[in-house]
């Protein structure tokens, strides 16, 4: 799957890459340690940056003010 944005992609296959092998070789085995948190900060801001370029973060803002996280009762089931 490709990145909100093109000039993402990398950033993503780089990250993706990384989560893959630690969650197989690490995560599993009981290590939660952050291999990946450089890159993932990196892939972050790319996205970010798209997102604002292409006005999302009103969207996100407007949908965060009608139903707020603290408003989702965890404890239900669907």
């Amino acid at each position: 799957m490709s990145s909100i944005d093109p000039e993402c992609n990398e950033l993503k296959k780089q990250y993706d890459d990384c989560f893959n092998k630690w969650y197989a070789n690490k995560f599993l085995q009981g290590d939660v340690s952050q291999d990946c948190e450089d890159i993932f900060k990196m892939y972050k801001a790319c996205i970010w940056k798209a997102i604002k370029e292409k006005n999302i973060d009103q969207l996100i803002q407007d949908a965060r003010k009608e139903k707020p996280f603290d408003d989702i009762d965890t404890t239900k089931a669907d």
